[in-house]
């Protein structure tokens, strides 16, 4: 009987180990912050997104757009309506490492201020990350919504 019960609680270990993936390896989305961000605005149907513009985020505007200063990544490209009545930013960041995403994602969410429109405010923020690249949304929650998941597809 003790033997038994020896044989399963090694059982029980391994599969816990097993289920815990060790060191799994990340996904990544290929190329620059801009061109993720149009990939994932691709995906989303036109009709639920707010004409916007998409560009590089220049380092003198981090913390307007994430909350955190730009030595904290490699680049960032933000796509916001065009129209400032409306709120809705997304913001795709690459993260020095992948070692920094869980660290910069917390700050950007701290930071990031989903009233920085003044007269609006976004009424659903997620932070997401796949791999080394991070992602920022602000919008409306339908929307908001959408977005995620048109950047959750490119990890597939």
């Amino acid at each position: 009987m003790k033997k038994i019960a020896l044989v399963l609680c090694v059982v029980l270990v391994c599969g816990l180990f097993a289920a815990c993936g060790g060191d799994t390896p990340q996904k990544s989305i290929e190329g620059t912050a801009e061109e993720i961000l149009n990939q994932v605005y691709e995906k989303v149907p036109a009709d639920q997104l707010p004409m916007t513009m998409v560009g590089p985020i220049e380092a003198d505007m981090s913390e307007y757009y994430l909350g955190v200063s730009a030595d904290r990544y490699k680049e960032a490209a933000s796509g916001d309506a065009m129209i400032n009545a409306v709120a809705h930013s997304v913001c795709v960041v690459r993260a020095n490492s992948v070692d920094d995403v869980d660290a910069l994602k917390k700050d950007i969410e701290a930071g990031a201020d989903p009233r920085k429109w003044i007269c609006v405010e976004a009424e659903k923020v997620i932070v997401d990350s796949i791999g080394d690249t991070v992602i920022l949304i602000m919008s409306d929650a339908a929307t908001a919504d959408a977005v995620h998941e048109a950047f959750l597809s490119l990890g597939k």
